[in-house]
């Protein structure tokens, strides 16, 4: 339905849709008969006094449409010809202006609301580096990134998407690096989402990925402006999502989650030896358990002579068999980090302190559990925390392994295996092997892979991302005179 030039008519058709109490209806009989509507804890009742309302007063009854367009100060301004526009302004925030005798209103952008505070994110603490963390609000979140790539190539795209919350999305590229079809991709899949509300970043992974029930996520992730700059440069697309701090990048590689923040800011051998870590642990966090279980149900040879004297003494009264008694602790331990999460922060210790120390030591002296199978529990959880961002992924993994080492032995251990090393390999994520630079193998990408190159080696773009301008370090040689 269009604005209709009686404001009367307007008004009854506006309320008719807008019926909530904090809707104001600020109709003003000084000067040019309007009428402003604004959402009451959405709007900067200062900013809409000095550039909307003052400029009012002075207003005649008999100014034209073009004059009083030039009376107002906002500098985000635009006309709405339709009912509508108007309640879509007005429930995003919007102040919006009608008058008698016109046919279309005023929108002015005069959002403010209470947001957090600019700080470190919990989840990529660094010693060396940027220390700030992207927050809920969109526009702060675009900021930070237009203050670290100043250029007119960086392109911002906004989208809306659910039927009800009409929630903001952004898509945050570089033209001329990102691939033109990886860019059409995301919005046509963006524009393919039809839901009620999208209430976080996690919604949209979930819809964008092209393989529904993969164990991977299709989809990376950060809260931290440089990583999502350093990730843009290389040519993929950034989403934010309005009430988020956790950006979205695609396409994703396994690789990435291997990299922390830290090792771009500190040398190249202290990173590598860092990188090497992490991979080991996440090899000991999978297998360590299946291969104990395993050792010890079907293949003793495996196990020392010495050690296997002491586990022959410890499991001496226990009444669970080995398969049975690593899962029942790895389940003890996943309720503990479950609980450690959910419960407030001055309740989580406690927790932390009376499972770990408490209940382990009990358990082990009542004789329901062994002290190596505590042990063996214990290693793998550390390990699995060097690399948080796939910490689920992981853990359900390890739980695979460990029911098929304790069903079918050592065998069926290396079937697993391999059979999970042939699907991560074949998967792909926006026509992206996530495995690259691995598999497929592309030498010139190891250069940042869990080796850590020197910054001056790395002079192209990676190569497992398609881009259109491979180059990215021009380096000059001076010549000797």
């Amino acid at each position: 339905m269009k604005l209709e030039f009686s404001l009367k008519q307007n008004l009854n058709a506006i309320k008719e849709k807008l019926t909530s109490t904090d809707i104001v209806f600020l109709e003003l009989k000084r000067g040019i008969n309007s009428c402003l509507i604004f959402v009451r804890d959405l709007v900067d009742k200062e900013m809409l006094g000095e550039l909307v309302l003052r400029p009012l007063e002075h207003a005649k009854k008999d100014i034209s449409a073009n004059q009083l367009n030039d009376l107002f100060l906002s500098p985000e301004k635009k006309e709405i010809y339709s009912v509508s526009d108007v309640i879509e302004e007005v429930l995003l925030g919007n102040a919006v202006l009608i008058c008698n005798n016109m046919n279309f209103g005023f929108s002015f952008g005069l959002i403010k609301f209470e947001k957090r505070a600019i700080t470190e994110p919990p989840t990529s603490a660094v010693i060396k580096g940027p220390r700030e963390g992207f927050v809920e609000s969109l526009p702060v979140n675009i900021s930070m990134m237009r203050r670290r790539i100043k250029s007119s190539q960086l392109q911002i795209e906004n989208f809306t998407v659910g039927k009800y919350s009409k929630t903001t999305l952004a898509v945050c590229y570089v033209k001329g690096i990102a691939d033109n079809n990886l860019v059409k991709k995301v919005k046509k899949k963006i524009n393919e989402i039809d839901i009620d509300a999208v209430l976080d970043s996690s919604y949209i992974s979930k819809f964008i990925g092209e393989h529904k029930t993969s164990i991977y996520k299709q989809v990376g992730n950060t809260e931290k402006p440089d990583i999502l700059t350093a990730k843009i440069m290389e040519g993929r697309v950034a989403i934010f999502v309005d009430g988020s701090p956790i950006a979205l990048t695609v396409p994703y590689l396994l690789i990435e989650d291997f990299q922390s923040p830290s090792d771009y800011y500190n040398s190249s051998y202290s990173s590598t030896l860092a990188r090497a870590i992490r991979l080991i642990s996440v090899f000991i966090s999978i297998l360590l358990p299946a291969f104990f279980v395993t050792a010890e149900l079907f293949h003793l040879q495996l196990i020392p002579l010495s050690f296997l004297l002491t586990i022959v003494n410890s499991i001496k009264g226990i009444p669970l068999s080995p398969s049975f008694e690593m899962f029942f602790t790895l389940l003890i331990f996943e309720i503990l980090n479950e609980a450690s999460v959910r419960m407030p922060k001055y309740v989580g210790m406690v927790v932390s302190i009376v499972g770990g120390l408490v209940l382990g030591e009990t358990a082990v002296t009542a004789g329901i559990i062994s002290a190596p199978t505590l042990m063996i529990v214990a290693l793998s959880g550390i390990c699995l925390y060097t690399v948080p961002e796939l910490e689920q992924t992981f853990s359900l993994i390890r739980f695979i392994f460990l029911i098929i080492g304790g069903s079918i032995g050592g065998y069926g251990l290396i079937i697993a295996l391999v059979g999970m090393l042939i699907y991560t390999v074949s998967f792909e994520s926006f026509c992206t092997p996530i495995f690259a630079p691995f598999s497929p193998l592309i030498t010139k990408d190891l250069k940042d892979g869990l080796y850590k190159g020197f910054l001056i080696e790395q002079t192209n773009r990676p190569y497992s991302i398609k881009t259109k301008n491979r180059v990215r370090l021009n380096i000059k040689k001076r010549k000797e005179k």
